[in-house]
């Protein structure tokens, strides 16, 4: 059984109070719709790799967003995990070659996840912070920028995506499960 959003907080240690603190308040902001701020959270969560965090961020997601959010959420995370990695590369390496050649990787879930492309390019830009992709953080932040997003929107949508990714480190080093309830 999953963790409560308060039990998470509760497991966490003394020296990583601020994230305490900050889990509660990065959730609560008047930015992003619920939609925003849910999924950004779950994509996060995904991209995090921790399991206890996933499904603590998960279980309390599904009362705020639709079962197809839940659903585009995950494949932003998902897709995003693989482009990440793809396009860091070309970012990072020397050989300017790379960047000529077709990626010939499938990303159909970014024109059919049947959710706010808004929405979803924000959830795909949390995954990219979390993940450290340069080059897919540039253009999804263009992205949501043209579509009339503001900057204080996308840097909550960081803020979620921070929060939890060192929530989630810290969860696994101390070794925090779901049996801690």
């Amino acid at each position: 059984m999953a963790l409560s959003i308060e039990q998470l907080q509760e497991s966490l240690p003394a020296y990583a109070k601020d994230l305490k603190l900050n889990l509660s308040s990065v959730l609560r902001q008047s930015e992003l719709t619920t939609s925003q701020t849910w999924g950004a959270a779950v994509a996060s969560a995904m991209a995090a790799g921790n399991m206890a965090v996933y499904e603590t961020i998960f279980a309390a997601a599904q009362a705020q967003l639709s079962p197809e959010a839940l659903e585009a959420a995950k494949a932003a995370a998902a897709i995003m995990g693989m482009n990440n990695v793809y396009y860091r590369f070309q970012h990072l390496v020397e050989n300017e070659k790379y960047k000529t050649i077709p990626a010939r990787l499938r990303m159909n879930v970014i024109r059919t996840h049947g959710t706010d492309p808004v929405d979803f390019e924000l959830w795909s830009l949390a995954v990219s912070a979390v993940n450290g992709c340069g080059q897919c953080i540039v253009a999804h932040e263009r992205g949501v920028r043209e579509k009339g997003v503001s900057e204080e929107a996308v840097a909550a949508v960081i803020r979620i995506a921070s929060v939890i990714h060192a929530v989630a480190a810290v969860v696994q080093l101390e070794g925090v499960s779901a049996a801690a309830a």
